[in-house]
């Protein structure tokens, strides 16, 4: 990797994150993960550039996303792309057709709601981190069940074994990440 490359900006964007600790659980804070510390805009350029280049977007209707941190990806790589967006939010609007989704991270649970996907539309999700990937599972099923197409699935930020697992139970849900980090001696380190 070249030092200005995408992958590289991102990489070395992700080695200086700070670490906080939840109880047992070791946080990393980065921009594109926690809106802190602030985003360069080399770093939203770059994880923007890679994601658009691993699409095939003559086969993308939509690009959708979670609130809140799926947002700054959401409407870069829609930019780009000249796709429309649409974000799962947190709250109902009561629009017709509107899906609610309950999720649970490793550290909280939650309930979404989906607007706005039709049957039969090839969706691309972008999205800031998978860790357990409880957010992401049952949000993606229920997109399923709307009957939309999970066409691509790119999460900027993978830590934990939540991909590898959906992999495992889910070989249809074509999940990408780009870039795989551990925290290793309280330090965010690249895994290869």
């Amino acid at each position: 990797m070249e030092p200005g490359d995408p992958l590289s900006v991102l990489h070395d964007s992700l080695r200086g994150a700070p670490i906080i600790w939840k109880g047992e659980y070791p946080y990393f804070i980065h921009p594109i993960s926690d809106g802190i510390p602030r985003m360069e805009a080399k770093v939203l350029r770059a994880t923007r550039d890679l994601i658009v280049s691993m699409v095939d977007w003559s086969k993308i209707d939509l690009i959708v996303s979670v609130e809140a941190m799926g947002l700054p990806l959401l409407a870069a790589v829609g930019d780009a792309s000249g796709k429309p967006t649409v974000v799962i939010r947190k709250r109902s609007y009561g629009m017709e057709g509107e899906v609610r989704v309950d999720v649970s991270t490793g550290y909280s649970e939650s309930t979404t709601y989906i607007n706005d996907i039709k049957p039969g539309e090839r969706v691309l999700i972008v999205d800031d981190v998978i860790s357990t990937g409880g957010t992401l599972e049952p949000i993606l099923e229920a997109i399923e069940r709307m009957g939309a197409t999970l066409q691509e699935i790119i999460i900027a930020i993978e830590k934990g074994d939540g991909r590898e697992r959906l992999a495992l139970e889910r070989p249809n849900w074509p999940i990408r990440t780009l870039a795989r980090i551990d925290i290793i001696d309280g330090k965010v380190e690249i895994v290869e």
